[in-house]
Formats: structure tokens, C-alpha cells, sequence
């Protein structure tokens, strides 16, 4: 396939439309033209019919010579007349050859109404002729036959075709000023389009683009403006992901360098080298937790196009498998489970990890009271954990869903930007509310996604 650029693309269309109307134009015109100056032959001959009819006049029976026949066709609109009175012997006016007038008595004597029209072919032209029957005072039947060659009608054929043709040259050779402007016309707006994309491709993408024109490229502007917004966003996300996992992962990893360091120059900063192991071991692992949310969250972040795979399960189970695993990381705490009996659809995995870091982040805050609940709010299921710790303060809306964002313990994470994900990715939104007694976190989600037993 020949790849074309788009002014190629625009002259090559443009050559193919003049192409067409021509050849269509050389096709269907001289047609129409034909069949209306045959039409127009007809009403000269009959005009010139009506001029010379008169039954009781006795056109001369000896005229020209029968070569006058032929050369009538030079004459163009000269008309010709016979008249066949009664009989076919008995003719007078101009001379016709008798094959010819053979023809055209048989036609005559056939002829049912006053007037009729008819065509022969002799010699390679075309003979119109015209015959109109009337009685004469001796009530015989005369014929007058008036015809015309084929001549006036196939010179005005050629002359009009001629004009038409010249009509299209000139129009196709100044239609060319015209298509070059149409050419730069709808090439200008695709040109400034693919310079911003050669700006996109070097990763600069700083400068607003708004198209003020035409609805098409508007919109076509719009999107590219909401595409430069979306990667104006993505690059600020990975720049501060970027910074802040740098910074995550710098506290732990020099720890465990200096105490490693430490040990090897016999220097012990604690009691004994299993207390030193024992901090390594303790930045180790919340190194490695850091990671695996780091690697989850973009894991979730890549999972928007994907359909999850959603299964039945039920809420009660769930809260207490999670409360199960940190019931004994603080003895004081009293949790609670309400909504056992509502059912869930969704990932399994991914709303253990929701509730696993809801509960995580209770703990840091939480007095006395961690509180796990399912119930209905109007046309919103919602899935709530509450702490009766200390209230937020200094956050609105949903900046503490935001990553890496500190808390009020001055501690970065990402525990809540993966809840927030994961709401998202199963069609809810995740809240957080201040309470008279404490701090409540809210997933919202549609009705038509909990169900009860039974």
C-alpha cells in the first residue's frame, strides 16, 4: 500500500473528484445533449412542415438531382419536403432516393395517427423526418413528409461539448489556487497538533494547549489538553513516589549499615550483639513491608484496565480472620465485629488487604476500642472501621488518602492510598469522618455489591 502524506493525500483527492466529474461529465452529457437536440430537429422540421403544408398546392414532380439528397447533409438545419398523394407512385417535391422513399411511404401508409415521427439510417447518418397525413379537397389522403440530417443536431453536440470541455479545463486550472489553501488549511491545525506531540515526546508538556476554531479540532484539542493534564499529573505522582520511597527505604537501610558497621568494628551502641541483631532485624523488616506496599500500590495502579475476578464471601469471616492476626499486638484493645451476616463481592484478597491496613492504622491511635461494622446507609453499603483514639486534625478530604502522606505520629505510608485504590478499583469511595468519640474510615460502595444470608 503507497503510505501518502496528508498534502499528497488532499492533491490526490482532488485530482480523483476532477476525474470523476469529468468522466462522468463525458459520459452523461453528450447524451442528454444528443437527446435533446434530436428533440429540437423534430420541432424544426415540423415548424418548417406547417410553413410549406398546403394539400391543394402541387409541389414540382422534376427538382434536383438526386445527389442533392446527399448533399443536403452539409446544410445543417435545411429541411426537405415529399408529398405522397393517395398512392406511392404518385409523389412530388424534393427528390429522394427510392429506397428511401420506400421507407418512408411504408411508414406513412402504417401510420394510424395525423403526426409521427421516425429515423433511418442511410449512408452511415441518421434521416429525422417528420410525416402528417390531411385529406385534399378530392378526398384523397396526402402524406407530406418533411425530413433533416442528423448534421445540425452532431455539429451542436460537438460544439457544446467542446465548450464544456474548455469550461472544465479552466475551472480544474484555477481550482488549484483554491486547493492549495484548503491543503494549508487543514494541514495548519494537524501541524501545531504535531508539534505538541514532539513536545509530549520530549517530556515537555508545560505549556496549555486551547484550539479556538472549528468544533472537530476543539475537541480534538481538548482531549490533548486533558492527556497533557493526566501526564502533568502522573509525572508530579512518580516524581514524589520517587522521593519519598528514596526516603522510606534510606531510614532503615542506613540502620541496618551502621549497626552491620558497627559490629564489624566491635563498636556495640547496645548491650549485647543480640539486641544490635534484633534492631537490624526490626528495620529489616519494616523495610520489607515497605516494599511490598510500594510494589502493591503500583501493582493496584496497573490493575485499572484489568477486570477483577470477584468472588462471594463473607464479611463476618473476614473481619475476624484480620482481627485474629493483631488481636495480640495490644492486649488493651477491645475489637469489635457488627454485620457478620452481610456477604461481600469482590477481589477476597484485595479486601483483606483493605481491612488489614484499616485495622493497622487503627491500632497506632486506638484507647480502647477498635470497631469492624457492615450495614446499609440508603442506596450505599458501607464498610466501616472505627478507633476511639484521637480525632484527625490539619487533613480535608481526601489528602490523608493521598501517598506517603505523614500522620499525626509523624509516620509516612501507604496504607491508606492502597485502601483508597481499592475501593476504586471495586466501584466505592472511601471516607474519613471525625466522630464525637473517636476517628471512623468508610468504604462506600453500591448496594447491589453486599448481601445478606438467607
Amino acid at each position: 500500500m503507497i503510505r501518502l502524506n496528508l498534502t499528497q493525500r488532499i492533491w490526490l483527492s482532488f485530482g480523483l473528484l476532477i476525474f470523476t466529474i469529468g468522466l462522468l461529465t463525458a459520459i452523461i452529457y453528450p447524451l442528454s445533449i444528443k437527446d435533446t437536440l434530436t428533440e429540437e430537429t423534430y420541432r424544426i422540421i415540423e415548424n418548417e412542415q406547417q410553413n410549406v403544408w398546403d394539400p391543394n398546392n402541387q409541389l414540382p414532380r422534376e427538382g434536383e438531382s438526386p445527389t442533392d439528397f446527399i448533399e443536403r447533409r452539409n446544410a445543417a438545419r435545411d429541411v426537405g419536403h415529399v408529398v405522397i398523394v393517395d398512392k406511392y407512385a404518385n409523389s412530388q417535391g424534393d427528390p429522394v432516393p427510392e429506397e428511401v422513399l420506400y421507407e418512408m411511404a411504408e411508414k406513412a401508409y402504417k401510420q394510424k395517427k395525423n403526426k409521427g415521427r421516425y429515423e433511418l439510417t442511410y449512408e452511415d447518418a441518421t434521416l429525422f423526418y417528420a410525416i402528417t397525413t390531411k385529406t385534399n379537397v378530392k378526398g384523397e389522403k396526402v402524406y407530406l413528409i418533411s425530413y433533416m440530417w442528423d448534421t445540425y443536431r452532431d455539429q451542436m453536440v460537438n460544439r457544446l461539448w467542446l465548450r464544456l470541455v474548455l469550461i472544465l479545463l479552466f475551472t480544474g486550472i484555477f481550482s488549484i489556487i483554491p486547493a492549495i489553501w484548503l491543503a494549508r488549511y487543514l494541514r495548519s491545525p494537524l501541524t501545531i497538533l504535531g508539534k505538541r506531540f514532539e513536545q509530549i515526546a520530549k517530556r515537555n508538556w508545560q505549556e496549555p494547549f486551547h484550539w479556538k476554531g472549528d468544533d472537530e479540532f476543539y475537541i480534538l484539542s481538548k482531549q490533548f489538553e486533558e492527556m497533557r493534564q493526566n501526564l502533568l499529573r502522573h509525572d508530579h505522582a512518580q516524581k514524589t513516589f520517587i522521593q519519598h520511597a528514596s526516603h522510606e527505604l534510606k531510614t532503615p537501610i542506613m540502620t541496618i549499615k551502621s549497626y552491620a558497621q558497627s559490629v564489624k568494628d566491635g563498636i556495640m551502641p547496645k548491650d549485647t550483639t543480640e539486641d544490635m541483631m534484633d534492631v537490624i532485624l526490626k528495620e529489616t523488616e519494616r523495610m520489607e513491608k515497605r516494599v511490598q506496599n510500594m510494589l502493591y500500590y503500583t501493582k493496584l495502579d496497573a490493575m485499572k484496565l484489568d477486570v477483577l475476578t470477584k468472588e462471594n464471601f463473607n464479611f463476618g469471616d473476614l473481619a475476624e480472620d484480620i482481627v485474629e492476626r493483631f488481636r495480640y499486638q495490644r492486649e488493651d484493645i477491645d475489637f469489635k465485629i457488627t454485620g457478620n451476616h452481610y456477604n461481600l463481592n469482590g477481589d477476597k484478597e484485595q479486601w483483606g488487604i483493605l481491612l488489614d491496613n484499616l485495622v493497622q492504622n487503627a491500632l497506632r491511635y486506638a484507647h480502647q476500642t477498635i470497631r469492624l461494622s457492615a450495614f446499609n446507609n440508603g442506596s450505599e453499603c458501607v464498610i466501616e472501621v472505627f478507633n476511639d483514639g484521637e480525632r484527625l486534625t490539619g487533613v480535608t478530604g481526601e489528602e490523608i488518602f493521598q501517598p506517603f502522606r505523614k500522620g499525626n505520629k509523624g509516620q509516612f505510608g501507604l496504607g491508606l492510598a492502597i485502601v483508597k485504590r481499592i475501593a476504586e478499583l471495586h466501584g466505592g469511595k472511601v471516607v474519613a469522618e471525625n466522630r464525637a468519640e473517636g476517628v471512623a474510615f468508610q468504604i462506600k460502595i453500591p448496594i447491589t455489591s453486599l448481601k445478606r444470608k438467607g
